[in-house]
């Protein structure tokens, strides 16, 4: 059993899912315009991570696993997370109109979000327990609202720039998320001497 900081400080800052295993780039590069949609989209995540943690490692292991249909874990987790899309969705409709305007098609593509659906996989790969799940799911969200927080931040920099005409646009968001990306690299030599 790990220790649940380790999992949380390592899914958070050296395993990022965004920074450091590309999963959700969509929505990073999509909702990093605007500091309101970055973090109503990150808290839409963290919560679905957790949520979908919640239910599917005891899906997983309390039910697929004895009876030898951990085959259907893609099915089943997709399920889940389109589940509790669709509430968060509905919440965040009649609570706050104006997010969900401006999260736009983004809010219902959570459903296809690969780095949820990456970890509920982490989770069975690392044969984690119930509260390393827990913890895995919510250090995942925060590493997610991390690099959404610090990209909105650089694009709201870049928008007072002035780049060379080839650079405008796309080429200079993806250079300046590549550059972010390997600020977190630091990350990893810092594990291993903390936790080594």
């Amino acid at each position: 059993m790990q220790p649940l900081f380790m999992i949380l400080f390592s899914v958070i800052l050296v395993d990022n899912l965004v920074l450091s295993q590309f999963l959700g780039i969509c929505s990073f590069l999509g909702l990093t315009k605007n500091l309101k949609s970055a973090m109503g989209m990150s808290l839409a995540v963290t919560f679905v991570m957790v949520v979908a943690a919640a239910l599917t490692w005891p899906l997983y292991n309390l039910v697929l696993l004895p009876l030898g249909l951990e085959f259907l874990a893609n099915l089943v987790f997709i399920i889940v997370i389109a589940s509790t899309v669709q509430i968060i969705e509905a919440i965040i409709h009649k609570s706050v109109p104006s997010l969900y305007e401006a999260m736009g098609i983004y809010l219902p593509l959570i459903t296809t979000n690969c780095a949820i659906l990456g970890i509920m996989f982490v989770n069975i790969e690392s044969s984690y327990t119930f509260p390393e799940a827990l913890v895995n799911g919510l250090g995942a969200g925060l590493g997610y609202m991390l690099a959404m927080f610090l990209f909105t931040g650089v694009r709201q920099r870049m928008e007072d720039a002035n780049p060379p005409k080839f650079l405008e646009g796309l080429p200079l968001t993806l250079i300046a998320a590549g550059l972010v990306s390997l600020s977190f690299f630091g990350f990893k030599g810092m594990v291993s001497n903390i936790f080594g």
